[in-house]
């Protein structure tokens, strides 16, 4: 019996091609470009099964072109707002992502991201590496301590939950807003809010965790910036499109927010050329979930999506 035929559009972990290449017909796009639109198109009449990233965009324009060959859309991401599910759906594709696998890395970044940003990193490292250090004092470098200090966590899911128990160890108080409020067992004390707006209001930080969705387009806009404590500090790793960047450049401007600390944006790759002259914007190239050990898990967790398919099961993160 012949082995499914796939398509791995980018350049994934060792590991995760290695098995691939062992249990299915692939093609491996080793160039590492994101895959067009047209390549899409013209896989469709290619293989039995494509594994993209987030960077392959599933319009319902380009999925009205797909061949019916194409079976199963296996992400090898957690959010598939790159993937028009309803025209997938419509075409009879079985579409899957990697949840879970990703959430501590991710976390961690945020993390990272909410210390460097309120601890002036970007300033500092600046002032170290060009070696223009030449004084100290009290006043040098004041920043907004972590500990004891409020946060809060807007999307309490998997990655907003990782992040949470990550500031419990800096003791912070954790305020969280959600869907739905958490059972017991999975807030571990956090205060719950039933708006966002609620939850602006006591967020000394605040970290996003949420999906890019219609709904939490410009979620922070110039009206919920205003709603935050003077001087807090906004993080966000989940997608680019939840913050209006405009708007927090006014923000930054006025003194609304201190400091800010992103791993996505608006446009990517490339970011926004504006955030650059501020040393108060600590940046990172949307590496969340950039550790050895995520890859890995997460082109397994891809894999393991589609030998179940393969084999007459239902994909255990089928969407």
């Amino acid at each position: 019996m012949s082995k499914p035929r796939l398509w791995i559009t980018r350049r994934l972990s060792d590991a995760t091609l290695a098995r691939a290449a062992r249990d299915y017909d692939v093609v491996i796009n080793h160039e590492d470009l994101p895959g067009t639109a047209e390549q899409l198109i013209a896989a469709s009449a290619d293989f039995d099964a494509i594994l993209p990233c987030h960077s392959e965009h599933f319009s319902a324009g380009v999925v009205a072109q797909f061949s019916d060959r194409l079976k199963i859309v296996a992400n090898h991401s957690v959010g598939v707002d790159h993937c028009d599910l309803p025209a997938l759906k419509g075409h009879g594709i079985v579409v899957t992502n990697t949840p879970d696998v990703l959430s501590d890395a991710t976390a961690e970044l945020a993390m990272l991201l909410m210390l460097g940003a309120a601890r002036n990193a970007v300033a500092g490292d600046r002032i170290v590496r060009s070696g223009a250090w030449d004084s100290w004092s009290p006043a040098f470098m004041v920043g907004k301590q972590v500990t004891d200090a409020r946060v809060g966590i807007i999307g309490m899911g998997r990655v907003g939950r990782a992040f949470a128990a990550k500031a419990r160890g800096f003791n912070m108080e954790i305020h969280y807003y959600n869907r739905s409020e958490l059972r017991a067992d999975q807030a571990k004390g956090a205060v719950y809010h039933d708006s966002v707006e609620s939850l602006l209001g006591v967020a000394d930080f605040l970290s996003l965790h949420c999906p890019a969705t219609p709904e939490t387009t410009n979620l922070m806009n110039t009206d919920r910036f205003a709603l935050l404590p003077a001087g807090a500090v906004m993080v966000n790793t989940a997608r680019g499109a939840l913050v209006d960047e405009a708007a927090l450049l006014n923000a930054l401007a006025q003194g609304q927010i201190s400091a800010a600390g992103l791993d996505c944006f608006q446009t990517e790759p490339g970011g926004n050329p504006a955030f650059a002259a501020h040393d108060n914007i600590f940046m990172l190239p949307h590496i969340g979930s950039a550790t050895r050990k995520t890859r890995d898990a997460m082109g397994f967790r891809a894999l393991d999506n589609l030998d179940a398919f393969f084999n007459g099961k239902t994909p255990g993160d089928l969407l």
